[in-house]
């Protein structure tokens, strides 16, 4: 089977600069994978999103060389609108994609937009609401409410349409602890739920490794390496010179590995990692005492 994106030998360089924003991509993503971007500000995820979403070259004008195709389709081959309907963007400013005066009507207004029939939509709505936690507002303004909010409101609007691949960029950076667990909440029950294919640009990674199945690193435009999630962190000594810092949980076990004192995989969690150090620390006082 075809995966659902494909990036192949892809370059892009926006005019007027001299170097490209990505260069020589090549990456396939199945369908019904999560998949974590990261890597240092300038390192072109945003570029390969908007790539992928189709507003490059849609709305931005550049150099282009290589191909990206969804469901086996060049995304310029698209007709105009037709790509959104299978994709939806999500951004790291929610008010930017904020239109209505309510947040019922900032949920509807995609749905609207689709062509759906009022049936159609009622049941989407109370879905959707539900899933993101967000019937309490439901009558407010989105401009009113807090960030985490707003964020939770600007991803409903686009999982109300059920587009077939979520892509986030950087959706967390503007909030607070609290606020990232309730985005990543709601991807979680995505992830399990619908099998929907989620790809997230993130630089805070606590949430997204324990729900990513597989992980890329950007850096400087080009895509050093991707892999399965417990794979990728193998190579922590590569992520560290490329500026990554992985979760703590992840980084203490590299120091154990370096120290000599485990050999294992590294936990992808904070639970694991405490299940994993109990296990070490009661080998070595069984050792000490024999």
């Amino acid at each position: 089977m075809a995966p659902i994106i494909e990036v192949k030998d892809y370059t892009w360089r926006y005019l007027h600069t001299t170097e490209p924003a990505l260069k020589n991509i090549n990456l396939q993503i199945e369908e019904g994978t999560f998949l974590g971007i990261i890597g240092p500000n300038g390192s072109g995820k945003t570029t390969l999103a908007n790539s992928i979403d189709g507003l490059i070259p849609g709305q931005y004008h550049g150099i282009k060389k290589g191909v990206v195709n969804i469901r086996g389709k060049e995304v310029e081959d698209y007709a105009k609108g037709s790509l959104q309907r299978t994709i939806g963007m999500v951004f790291s400013d929610p008010e930017a994609q904020f239109t209505a005066m309510t947040v019922e009507d900032e949920l509807v207004f995609g749905m609207e937009n689709l062509g759906m029939t009022i049936p159609e939509i009622r049941e989407r709505l109370a879905w959707v609401t539900e899933l993101t936690g967000l019937a309490p507002l439901i009558d407010k303004p989105p401009y009113e409410i807090s960030g985490g909010q707003k964020q939770r409101v600007a991803l409903a609007a686009v999982l109300a349409m059920k587009p077939e691949i979520l892509i986030l960029d950087e959706p967390t950076s503007m909030l607070d602890p609290i606020s990232r667990k309730q985005v990543f909440a709601v991807l979680s029950k995505m992830k399990q739920e619908q099998n929907s294919t989620i790809v997230v640009i993130e630089h805070s990674l606590e949430n997204l490794v324990p729900l990513a199945d597989r992980m890329a690193l950007l850096y400087a435009g080009e895509l050093l390496f991707e892999d399965e999630t417990h794979h990728f962190f193998q190579r922590m000594d590569l992520l560290l010179e490329k500026d990554v810092l992985p979760p703590g949980a992840l980084h203490f076990f590299h120091h154990l590995i370096q120290a000599g004192y485990y050999n294992g995989r590294i936990p992808l969690t904070a639970v694991d990692a405490a299940e994993k150090l109990a296990q070490i620390m009661k080998k070595s006082v069984e050792e000490a005492k024999s």
